[in-house]
């Protein structure tokens, strides 16, 4: 089992574009439909490509996969905002990060908690869709995504975490 070491190109937070979908139903009280969050970038996909590939040459599956978000202050203030990061679970290395609305992204986790209660699937969750230039590089499913306040504390009720999982 070879180690690669890889020269990561610079991938500024700017260079990320966060769109969520299929979280109005939880509003309207229409029917339950999963979230996706679609992460695009606006660079090279070979670059992208490079990130999202682990240690052993082949694409970061789902399960290797962590996205949190980070606030940058109150998360009962509207206009707090928050750095939401892909993560290598294996390796803890940032593979992609932006800032964000908090409030938009709290939305998002709200929605993916009710989609799990209302739904008729066991997994509940939402889709992740990263793309480059609007055409999707990887899609994951996902069934957690942990809120973290400024000072770095893991905030469980703002989090989706399935039963059963221990953190």
């Amino acid at each position: 089992m070879g180690h690669r070491t890889v020269e990561r190109t610079q991938m500024r937070r700017e260079d990320f574009t966060l769109d969520v979908s299929d979280v109005e139903w939880v509003e309207t009280g229409g029917d339950p439909q999963r979230p996706t969050v679609t992460i695009d970038f606006d660079g090279s996909r070979t670059d992208l490509d490079e990130r999202l590939t682990g240690s052993e040459e082949q694409a970061l599956d789902a399960d290797e996969t962590d996205v949190t978000l980070r606030l940058q202050g109150d998360p009962d203030d509207p206009t707090t905002t928050g750095v939401v990061a892909v993560t290598d679970r294996v390796t803890g290395g940032l593979l992609l990060e932006l800032d964000e609305d908090a409030d938009d992204v709290l939305r998002f986790v709200r929605a993916a908690r009710t989609y799990g209660e209302r739904s008729e699937t066991d997994d509940g969750g939402y889709r992740v869709v990263v793309a480059v230039d609007g055409e999707p590089v990887r899609a994951y499913e996902k069934e957690t995504f942990l809120v973290y306040s400024e000072d770095g504390d893991l905030l469980r009720s703002r989090s989706l975490i399935p039963g059963g999982v221990e953190l």
